[in-house]
């Protein structure tokens, strides 16, 4: 069988003041023609499908239309956990009406999904944490551990309130119960889960700009090791980058973000996992690159003639720029830039030889005019720089 597995569609994203909504359209028809090419038999969705507790009306009509279109009218199961960045009542609360049309939504850790059979599927045994699904056209049954984003406080309410547990071990155990329970080599057997997790002993991953830190310490961070030995692919969200952190036989996979999310994303080729799978037998994948979305770069200047010449050569995509120069930017330095491209998100500017002792301008003068004394104030939060024209200009203007 193939399964399709992405993550992290942050639905309703904006970045600074632009909206991603347009791009994240395209991008999920990109996906749905995916999985209807590679005729897939189950997709997999692992957490953060929208980007806040209460996404708008937009992001949430795209969701469910999209998932409706991933099921090709009922026929592919698609199952979609909640993330950090989800309130799981609201994953939660359409589930009846979803499940009728093929869609399996969790949106709290160690739910029970009720059983159900449809036209080209049924769900045949489910406990909490688990549940095995039977596809009509095929012999062997799927097993799926599921752990939808598991803060301290949920963990308490529904693992227990043995508040010296650890989050590793706890899951660890779950894990590895339903996995001697219910995954015999009868069938195949997967675990998707949207945490932090990570090979013991390996360079920490870094979780991207803006996303809401699952990991402090070592408190949260769940090791690869406690995957049991009955899963044959285990599909992560989370972290934005594709990586394997698993191995080529057993992959613990974070397939990546549809979109470049932050500019600590830069430069990173997005894309979903196909994954070829049979009960007993080592599991295959593959990285599909998706081609949608803006860029984003990070890029630095020294002068203003050089940022307007990539800015025009580079129109399609979303930047931060850092423009290092001799004095601060003039207003009309400005404007320049800034009609030179629609898609600068923040203009950083950074002035050279900023070597200044704080102690040289400690004592000011409050006795003296407002305009040297805004001058000297200027000059001591600005690393010893003088206030331009324009700043002068303005300031002379507020004061009068």
């Amino acid at each position: 069988m193939k399964i399709l597995h992405t993550a992290d569609w942050h639905l309703g994203k904006k970045l600074d003041r632009f909206s991603r909504l347009e791009e994240q359209i395209l991008v999920l028809e990109e996906i749905i023609e995916i999985a209807d090419e590679k005729d897939v038999d189950l997709v997999l969705i692992v957490g953060d499908l929208f980007d806040n507790f209460n996404p708008g009306v937009e992001a949430i009509e795209l969701f469910y239309k999209t998932l409706k279109r991933l099921t090709s009218n009922g026929r592919r199961p698609v199952i979609a956990i909640s993330g950090n960045h989800d309130s799981p009542y609201l994953i939660d609360s359409p589930d009846p009406l979803a499940r009728e049309c093929g869609i399996i939504l969790i949106g709290h850790p160690n739910a029970k999904v009720q059983p159900m059979e449809l036209e080209h599927f049924k769900i045949t045994n489910s406990t909490e944490g688990f549940f095995e699904i039977q596809l009509k056209n095929q012999n062997f049954p799927v097993r799926i551990l599921h752990t939808p984003y598991a803060s301290e406080v949920r963990l308490k309410e529904y693992f227990g309130e043995n508040k010296e547990a650890e989050l590793n071990r706890v899951l660890a155990e779950n894990w590895a119960e339903n996995a001697e329970n219910f995954c015999d080599e009868k069938g195949v057997n997967l675990l998707m889960a949207h945490l932090y997790m990570n090979k013991k002993g390996a360079a920490i991953l870094e979780e991207p700009e803006g996303e809401k830190p699952i990991k402090i310490g070592n408190a949260d961070l769940i090791f690869s090791e406690s995957i049991p030995p009955q899963i044959q692919y285990t599909a992560l969200g989370h972290l934005h980058a594709f990586n394997n952190i698993g191995t080529p036989e057993k992959p613990v996979v974070y397939s990546s973000s549809p979109l470049c999310y932050s500019f600590s994303e830069a430069g990173q080729t997005k894309s979903v996992s196909i994954i070829d799978a049979e009960p007993n037998q080592n599991v295959t994948f593959e990285k599909v690159l998706l081609k949608t979305g803006k860029s984003l770069h990070r890029k630095s200047f020294d002068s203003v003639e050089k940022t307007v010449e990539w800015l025009s050569e580079n129109p399609n995509c979303l930047v931060e720029i850092t423009l290092e120069s001799e004095t601060f930017l003039k207003a009309e330095e400005r404007k320049q830039i800034y009609n030179a491209h629609g898609g600068i998100v923040h203009l950083i500017p950074k002035v050279k030889n900023q070597e200044f002792n704080e102690n040289n301008l400690s004592e000011i003068n409050l006795g003296q005019e407002l305009l040297p004394l805004f001058k000297d104030y200027f000059k001591s939060k600005n690393a010893g720089q003088d206030a331009n024209e324009d700043l002068i200009k303005l300031f002379q203007e507020i004061s009068n």
